[in-house]
């Protein structure tokens, strides 16, 4: 038995403001700077104990899992925490000022949505969207709550020192201006197999229901989700891929160096898309308004041909094909590549270093400040749904129109003369768990 609210089912249809509104949710309470936060946890298991790590300084007020194992893990650490295996119980507690989040993707944006909606800080795992409408959502809302709320998206790479170095270094010249900028990530997806999965019982206390979400209506089995993100996040449904998932780290870097905002054009190629399987291989091209193009490589295949391209550029200062991760910065004065721990540069010339960007506090620490009012994170869901809407794009690129230079309509948010890639920036919610309903 949850030992948080419990709510009729009927609260939960339209879990948005209608929801919110239902139970007469209270304004956050007030506090003094030196006040802990009573902070609720979605999705205590995997990377959700990392995340409650790292904000376990404050108050864990209340625990969210589908998996009653992961929850009892999760209360041995903090016995006097509630829990749920809901988190519509733990948005709809007033005495929750803030969430941290760590489901599967198919419900990041719908429960930052709701909470952000209820007055709560919010911290959300990477990507924040499932879909690139989801995305859009959560840059509008946040922009809506600016000022009285707090966001941070779990690019924890982003409070690095070498990712701020790799930032300055751009930003000053080390490269002359940038025309492209080639990012990569060696991993691949493992087949899916089946589609749909047969029956199995639902173990004791586990909360399927919810677990499914949005998604379609479908029998338990544990293949669907056992193993975590590198299980769910092959197939469409649940995940978003190589892309959804790494690219919310490496992008980052990209973006942030080059101040980026919404590309003009996005193009595909790679493997035939699978209705129901992210691809194995990917390369991306997104073309940006300044004339900067990003492109993403992950896979054999795009690994391959991120070699082939990357390489003669860079001459002998480093072997390529040996960085499993990594971001090439390509200027008019040479490349510069970083991945998460070292840069290299193709020249040797001196460039005037002028950028300088302050230590991080701590990429929790960060978001624990911004919801004191110190300041704002520099992940927020404006700055972090522009990048996650941008890097969706380009499997929705892969899905409808492989092969194909899609022109984006940023203002109207759909694709020029293509409406089947139209179609796949949203998706059908399960009933009662639509977020705009």
């Amino acid at each position: 038995m949850s030992q948080a609210t419990t709510l009729p089912r009927r609260t939960f249809i339209g879990f948005g403001m209608a929801a919110i509104a239902s139970h007469a949710v209270r304004p956050l309470r007030a506090q003094s700077p030196n006040e802990k936060l009573n902070i609720g946890i979605i999705g205590a298991g995997g990377r959700g104990g990392a995340n409650t790590n790292g904000v376990k300084g404050e108050t864990i007020h209340t625990l969210c899992d589908v998996n009653p194992s992961a929850l009892a893990s999760a209360k041995a650490k903090f016995p006097n925490a509630k829990t749920t295996s809901d988190w519509r119980e733990v948005i709809a507690d007033p005495d929750i000022d803030a969430v941290a989040i760590s489901t599967a993707d198919h419900h990041h944006a719908l429960s930052s949505i709701a909470a952000m909606r209820a007055g709560k800080h919010v911290y959300c795992e990477k990507p924040l969207a499932h879909t690139v409408q989801e995305a859009r959502w959560m840059q509008e809302e946040y922009k809506k709550q600016k000022g009285k709320i707090a966001t941070q998206m779990g690019t924890q790479i982003h409070a690095t020192d070498n990712y701020r170095n790799a930032v300055s270094a751009v930003r000053d010249g080390a490269a002359g201006k940038i025309e492209q900028v080639h990012v990569w990530c060696g991993r691949t997806i493992d087949p899916v197999g089946q589609a749909v999965l047969p029956k199995q019982e639902i173990p004791k206390d586990f909360n399927w229901d919810v677990w499914l979400g949005p998604a379609l209506e479908r029998d338990y089995n544990e293949g669907y989700w056992k193993r975590g993100n590198l299980n769910w996040n092959r197939r469409w449904e649940f995940g978003n891929g190589v892309l959804g998932d790494m690219g919310s780290h490496l992008i980052d870097l990209a973006y942030w160096a080059m101040d980026l905002d919404y590309p003009v054009s996005i193009k595909a190629e790679g493997p035939p898309a699978d209705p129901i399987a992210a691809p194995p291989s990917q390369i991306i091209t997104w073309k940006h308004p300044q004339g900067v193009e990003v492109i993403w490589y992950h896979g054999p295949e795009g690994m391959k041909t991120m070699a082939e391209r990357l390489q003669p550029m860079l001459g002998d200062k480093t072997d390529i094909s040996k960085w499993h991760i990594g971001l090439g910065f390509v200027g008019s004065e040479g490349v510069l590549v970083s991945d998460y721990g070292k840069i290299v540069r193709s020249n040797d010339t001196k460039y005037p270093k002028k950028t300088v960007i302050e230590p991080s506090a701590g990429h929790y620490v960060e978001w624990l400040k911004a919801c004191r009012g110190a300041s704002e994170s520099l992940c927020n869901f404006d700055y972090s749904g522009k990048l996650i809407e941008h890097n969706l794009l380009g499997n929705v690129a892969h899905r409808a129109a492989l092969g194909t230079e899609l022109e984006w309509g940023a203002k109207t948010l759909s694709f020029k003369d293509n409406q089947s890639a139209s179609a796949l920036l949203t998706k059908s919610y399960r009933d009662g768990w639509d977020p705009q309903a």
